[in-house]
C-alpha cells in the first residue's frame, strides 16, 4: 500500500518541474519485501536492479557495494 497513488505522485511532481517523455518514476520499495521477511533479505554488491518498460526497454544497475 503506498501513501500517495501514482497519480497524485505525477501531479505533484509536475509542479515543480516538466516531467518528459520516458521520464521514470522509482516510489521505492511496497511492503512484503526484503525487511518484513524472515529471514530478512537485502541488495547486495553483486546484484542487479533491473526496471523495464514495455517496447522501450530494460534498465539495469549494479549494486556495487554494501551500505
Amino acid at each position: 500500500d503506498m501513501i500517495f497513488d501514482v497519480p497524485s505522485l505525477i501531479s505533484f511532481l509536475s509542479e515543480g518541474t516538466t516531467l518528459l517523455s520516458g521520464t521514470v518514476i522509482l516510489t521505492g520499495t511496497p511492503q512484503g519485501v526484503g525487511f518484513a521477511r524472515n529471514p530478512q533479505v537485502f541488495l547486495k554488491k553483486g546484484d542487479r536492479v533491473a526496471i523495464e518498460i514495455e517496447r522501450i526497454g530494460t534498465l539495469v544497475n549494479p549494486v556495487s557495494e554494501e551500505v
